[in-house]
């Protein structure tokens, strides 16, 4: 056992290939006994990292979440108005279409929520809290700017974060009539509605 754990991938390998094996063949593939022959660690050798399949399933969301709050605030610093900022965010918010690997594993996490405990429900409020907070500040500075009309950041913040979850809850598990371009058409509606200073 101690030779097992001194030869074992570093974390990050492991959660990578569960997200790997996401995208490839879906969650429901994904099983200790699948992922651990994978990365060349047994089933029991991962629970003694992970204790449970709902841990392996929030730390691989967090990792995920990590990358994408990289790739979030390259495009939320970048030079450009903060309407084209607010499009970017969607962009990157939205799935890519059925069975986005993300997406699939963020409806697990939150199906698996209701049993979790408050560690894990804390972990999942942060990941939350820094869309939330970016979306609030891109808002607050365009009312600041005069580029959007003024609303409350927060506010509004919600409404559309919650539009977005619930337009990409039917893209990501392929609700008929409901596509990828489709949604992002009815959100820069809401935009356009709701932020852009009355000309």
């Amino acid at each position: 056992m101690a030779g097992a754990r001194k030869n074992a991938p570093p974390r990050e390998d492991v959660l990578a290939a569960a997200m790997g094996m996401i995208a490839a063949r879906g969650l429901e593939k994904l099983t200790m006994a699948a992922l651990g022959r994978e990365v060349g660690m047994s089933s029991g050798h991962l629970l003694y990292y992970f204790h449970s399949k709902d841990e392996l399933l929030l730390q691989t969301l967090e990792w995920s979440e990590g990358r994408l709050g990289a790739e979030r605030g390259r495009l939320l610093t970048r030079t450009a108005t903060a309407r084209e900022r607010v499009d970017a965010y969607v962009d990157l918010y939205v799935p890519h279409g059925h069975r986005d690997p993300h997406w699939t594993l963020w409806l697990e996490v939150w199906n698996r929520s209701q049993n979790a405990d408050e560690n894990a429900r804390d972990r999942q409020a942060v990941i939350e809290g820094v869309w939330h907070r970016d979306l609030v500040a891109l808002i607050a500075e365009g009312v600041s700017r005069g580029e959007f009309r003024r609303v409350d950041p927060d506010r509004f913040a919600a409404r559309l974060r919650a539009l977005l979850d619930g337009f990409s809850i039917h893209v990501a598990i392929g609700l008929r009539g409901t596509d990828r371009a489709q949604v992002l058409g009815h959100v820069r509606e809401f935009i356009d509605e709701g932020l852009l200073a009355d000309s």
